[in-house]
């Protein structure tokens, strides 16, 4: 059966709008209460929502956005557009912290080192602009996977205000879409070392080839794309309606043809396609 495009862009014509336009100003009226607002800006559409919020809430507001390696250019490019386009001050920080050995070893607190000091630092930022809170955009489907950055966010007071006012994926979505976001169905993402199994040492030349992999792919015309590592075999994982597409001359000569002059000796397609967390491990919650 094909996913219906509402459904693979994440909408459901089911949605109640009035609820999900009440959240809204809920959420504008949290960020209404604090004295100035750091909006950790990764650049998709859960932070672009919130940082338009934060532009409409009238407090004083600044975006960051993290230049890593553990993120893809596009998305560090497109924050800096979205930013922009909303108005609001835009601040871009290289960080260096993929370079952590207690990120590196890949075990399964990686995501908790890492929220750890970029939010440390996110919060030293706030203090020396006079900025009373940093604020995230998880949301309230994100309680559903395997999180474990999701400690250092309440070690650190971080506020994620999106769950907060109780908005789910595909309200945000929505609200995205109804403000004129030019994300608002951009496919969800994540930091690439997400694609390296736990156990397996983060190393910069796996991010860049990944990122690599990735990117070709996506020029290729396949919405959704996670493609993870595992040694001397790259494992691809898109929609399972586009399976076909995968498989299929020339693609597929095509695909195992650039994998292998990245550096991968093995092409594998995943059957099952597409699913958040794949790698994580099973049955692990935060």
């Amino acid at each position: 059966m094909r996913r219906t495009e509402e459904k693979k862009r994440g909408l459901n014509k089911n949605l109640d709008t009035k609820k999900a336009l009440a959240k809204y100003q809920r959420l504008v009226e949290i960020l209404k209460s604090f004295d100035g607002l750091l909006v950790a800006f990764s650049g998709g559409v859960d932070s672009s929502l919130l940082l338009k919020a934060a532009a409409d809430s009238g407090v004083k507001v600044l975006a960051v956005t993290v230049d890593s390696p553990i993120y893809h250019r596009q998305e560090i490019n497109n924050a800096l557009k979205i930013a922009r386009k909303l108005g609001v001050p835009f601040r871009l920080v290289k960080s260096d912290d993929y370079l952590r050995e207690d990120f590196k070893k890949n075990d399964l607190l990686r995501c908790y080192h890492c929220k750890l000091a970029i939010f440390s630092r996110l919060k030293e930022i706030a203090r020396k602009e006079g900025l009373s809170a940093v604020v995230e955009g998880s949301n309230l489907d994100d309680e559903r996977d395997y999180r474990p950055g999701r400690r250092a966010l309440a070690e650190l007071g971080i506020r994620s205000p999106l769950k907060e006012a109780g908005l789910g994926k595909s309200e945000i979505r929505f609200l995205a879409k109804s403000f004129g976001l030019p994300n608002w169905d951009q496919p969800a993402n994540a930091c690439l070392a997400t694609r390296i199994p736990y156990g397996q040492p983060v190393e910069l030349k796996w991010l860049e080839r990944i990122a690599a992999g990735e990117n070709f792919l996506r020029k290729m015309g396949f919405s959704q794309v996670r493609l993870r590592h595992h040694g001397e075999l790259a494992r691809i994982e898109v929609w399972p309606e586009e399976l076909s597409l995968v498989i299929s001359q020339p693609n597929r000569e095509k695909i195992v043809r650039r994998l292998k002059q990245l550096g991968w000796k093995y092409v594998a397609f995943d059957l099952e396609g597409y699913r958040t967390g794949s790698l994580n491990p099973g049955g692990l919650k935060t």
